[in-house]
Order: C-alpha cells, then structure tokens, then sequence
C-alpha cells in the first residue's frame, strides 16, 4: 500500500514539473516578443530635432541651431501621409491659420489696365488767325488770352495804306465799269483777297467812303489761347495775330507703357476720371494709339475723344482711365487669385490639396504664370480644372513645410540656393512725385541684368532693389534711374531729360 501511494506521489510531481518547463517556455517567448515589438515602435517613433529658422539642420537630441544659436524644436513627424513631401494639416491647425481653399476654374480674362494722362485740345480744332494785309494795330477788340469769341466777331482794327490805295482805285474804276468790266472785276477781287466781305466792298462802293482801318473777322469760334499783338504794333502780311481753340471736342491722351500696350487697342472702352470732378465718370473709345514710343519717357501716347459742349473739361487736367481688355490669346483659361501664389524669383508656386485622403493635406507644385488680371493671375502650365488649391493662409502652409523640412519656397535645390544666398538687397533715395514716376523709375531700375525685384515707394521716395550682388553694380542702377529724369543718391539726372518728363513727375522746386 505504501509503495503504491509513493508511485502517485512521484507521478504527480513530474507532471508538475513538465507543466512549469512548458509555461516558462511560452511566458518567456512571448515577453521577447513584445519586447521587440515595443522597440520597433518606439524606434520608428524616436523623436527628431530641428532649428525653426534652419529646417535642414535634423538631430536626435535637443540642444541649440549650430547655425544661429536658436533652441531646436521637435519635429513635427505624421504618420497619416504617405507622400514623403506633402504637409499633413489637423482639421483644428486649419482653421486656426485660417487656410481655405477654393477649386480651380476656366474663365473669360479680362485685364484692367490703368492709364494716366491729360486732357488737351483737339489738334484739328486749333486755328490761327492771321493779318491777310500788312498795316498798324489801331485797336484790340479782344485783348487778353482766354476770352471766348465766335466766328464772325471783329477781334482787331488795322489801318493800312494799301488798303486805302486800293479803296480808292476800286472808287475810280468803278465810274468805267461798263465800258472796262475786266479792270474792275480784278480790284474787286483785290480786296475779296485781303479778306473784306462782300457787303464791306458794296459799301464802299455805294457810299464813295474810303475805309481807313480794315476789320480781323474771327474765322472760327473758341478760346484765345495766346495773344501775338500789342496795340500800336506794326504787323506784316501773314503774321499770327491770334491762336483760338475750339473747345467743343477735346482730346484725352493717356501714357501706355510697352507692357500695357499688347493689351490695348483702338475701339477698346476706357472709362476715366479727372481730380476737378470727382466721383464723375467719362466713357469713351480708343481712337489712335502712336505707333512710336517717345524714348525718354518710354511711353506711348493713347488717345480718347470727348464731346465738350458743356465745357467741363479743360485743357492740362489730369485724367486716369481704365481700361477692361479682353485677352483673346488666353480665352477660356485657368485662373486663379494672386493670394495663392508665392514668388520666389523665378518660380511661382502654389499649394494643392490632396483628394485621396480625408485629411487636409497639402503639397507644393511650381506653375508658369500668365498674365496679371488686377486681383488674379492667368495660368499656362501647371494646374487643371478642378483641382483644390490654397487661395488663402499659403504662406502659412509654406511656413509649416518650412518647418518639417520639406520642398517649400525656401527649400530649393543646391544650384537654386546658391543662386539665393547670392543674392542681396539695398534701398537708396529716389526723387519723383506720382503713379508714373513709380513704373518709370522701377523699369529703370530692372533694366539693368541681375536686379530680381524693384519697389519704389512715394510717401518715403525710397526704392527697395533685390539684385545678384555677383554681377550687379549698384552705381549702374543709380545711373540708369538717372538716365530717365530721376535723382539718386549718387546719381543726377541730366537737365534736359528732366525738363522734358510730363508736367506731374517734375518734383525740383
């Protein structure tokens, strides 16, 4: 009995012992397991270091930028992006940067050019009113510059010794005029020459009086713009007595640039304004654009006729227009707000949103820019229709891509940022008073290879220039301002050029 109970015992003890072995065996197996699971996770999760201002700068511990000295910040890793260069935005991030988006769409273009001009009158309404006979000035009638007269009035009285010869030959020719109608037929015509009318020849006939002073009839109807006699003057057969313009119609000619001039064309609409009626709109068409372009000033002459007739336009007003054109090169292109376009020299780049995840997602592409509709820009190359763009908070996404170190307007390539690190920017002083003076001083300004960016400011009269500091000097720029009437820092500009610039650019007292 007792040994039987002892081969229980000793059953029961190996069964136990082969149940621990078997459990230590699997409980150790699986704790490894999810060991080395947890390392891979926390591996793939280790925290990356990186400067704010240098995104390229990537370390494993936190510390200071070797570059600028700045504390590093961690970098922001998202596993929800596959795409290794797109930015990953949370829904909140979104609406606290306030990015929205809007989709890409074709459209009819329409560009607003500006123009700046003056008002001036109608070249084929100008008449000058001359002395038909030579004699002296015995009286003005009309004796200051700015009187208005009409066609017919009597503007001065000239007394004339041939006029009297001629009276008194007409006199006594006229008692043979039956039996020598040739002869006096011809001293008729004589005094028809000298401008005397019909009734003035009949009276002197009739009343047997010689005329001692001859009438200057006015021969059109205007507004004496200058004056050429004096009371007493001795004048001489042809001489300019009067210059009169006809005010009924006048011209509005507008300056366009070389850049503004491929959009504009004659028959085009303009609506314009001028300081003297404010809130007042004038229509108008395009009726001659010069084909030359003046080459100091650069610009070409646009010109709108206006009816006149209440006389609210005057000569030298000064006028802005604008003017809708239709780009019939670009028709039913893809356009999109200047808010969603970065610059960055000579790429243009806009952000776009990715559809294939729920999640904002947002990632880079340079376009080719066309040309600009005031608010918005034509597109050439680069998006189709109905793609989701960034048109509001882009530099906030850029910023974001910036900071994870991922293709943004910053992050170039190794040429490309060479190229920017060598380029450099200055301002200096520039004189000039208007809208005019700003395109013309900034085209100046470009002109010259290896300036990227131009920007005169009016109120502080100073230029901010960006230029390839490798291949630009500064003294250049300086001179070419000059060269088209503008005074520099270093730089004046040559008298005559200055004298000829339109009478609103003149900023020396």
């Amino acid at each position: 009995m007792k040994k039987v109970l002892s081969n229980k015992y000793l059953m029961y003890s190996l069964f136990a012992l082969i149940g621990l072995f078997f459990g230590w065996l699997f409980f150790h197996t699986s704790e490894n397991k999810i060991d080395k699971h947890n390392h891979t996770v926390e591996k793939s999760k280790a925290t990356i270091w990186t400067c704010s201002m240098h995104p390229q700068i990537r370390t494993s511990e936190p510390g200071k930028c070797p570059l600028c000295g700045m504390d590093l910040i961690t970098l922001n890793q998202s596993n929800v992006v596959t795409d290794p260069d797109a930015i990953h935005f949370t829904p909140e991030a979104v609406q606290l940067a306030n990015v929205q988006t809007s989709l890409v769409t074709r459209q009819k273009p329409i560009k607003e050019v500006r123009l700046f001009g003056k008002v001036q009158a109608d070249e084929r309404l100008l008449q000058s009113q001359v002395a038909h006979i030579s004699g002296r000035v015995e009286k003005l009638l009309v004796n200051f510059t700015g009187e208005t007269v009409r066609k017919g009035q009597t503007l001065a009285l000239i007394y004339s010794p041939e006029l009297i010869t001629a009276q008194q030959e007409l006199l006594e020719v006229a008692k043979t005029k039956q039996a020598q109608p040739e002869i006096y037929e011809a001293s008729k015509e004589k005094l028809r020459q000298w401008k005397l009318a019909e009734s003035q020849i009949s009276t002197i006939e009739n009343s047997g009086i010689i005329q001692s002073n001859i009438e200057v009839i006015s021969n059109t109807t205007g507004i004496v713009t200058a004056r050429r006699l004096n009371n007493g003057d001795y004048i001489s057969q042809g001489a300019v007595l009067y210059e009169i313009a006809n005010l009924s119609t006048v011209w509005v000619l507008f300056d366009a640039y070389e850049s503004d001039l491929p959009f504009l064309n004659v028959g085009n609409k303009i609506s314009f304004t001028v300081q003297a009626l404010p809130g007042t709109n004038f229509p108008g068409d395009i009726k001659f654009i010069d084909p030359v372009i003046d080459p100091v000033t650069r610009v070409s002459k646009v010109r709108v006729e206006i009816d006149n007739q209440s006389g609210k336009l005057k000569p030298e007003m000064f006028a802005t227009g604008t003017v809708n054109a239709n780009l019939a090169d670009f028709q039913n292109s893809i356009i999109i707000p200047k808010s969603a376009v970065l610059w960055t020299g000579k790429r243009s780049i806009v952000y776009v949103q990715q559809t294939d995840i729920e999640e904002p997602v947002f990632k880079k592409r340079e376009i080719d820019l066309g040309p600009m509709l005031g608010n918005s820009y034509v597109v050439v190359n680069g998006l189709s229709e109905g793609e989701e763009i960034v048109t509001q908070g882009t530099f906030s996404v850029d910023a974001a891509a910036q900071l994870e170190g991922k293709p943004s307007m910053m992050n170039q390539t190794n040429e490309e940022t060479t190229e920017i690190n060598s380029n450099k920017e200055t301002a200096f002083h520039v004189s000039g008073n208007c809208e005019m003076c700003k395109d013309r001083i900034e085209e100046a300004a470009k002109s010259i290879k290896g300036v990227h960016t131009a920007n005169w400011d009016g109120d502080s009269k100073m230029i901010k220039i960006s230029y390839n500091q490798t291949g630009v000097n500064v003294i250049d720029v300086h001179k070419a301002i000059a060269k088209v009437g503008h005074d520099t820092d270093k730089a004046k500009a040559p008298n005559k050029v200055y004298s000829e610039l339109p009478e609103c650019c003149l900023y020396r007292k």
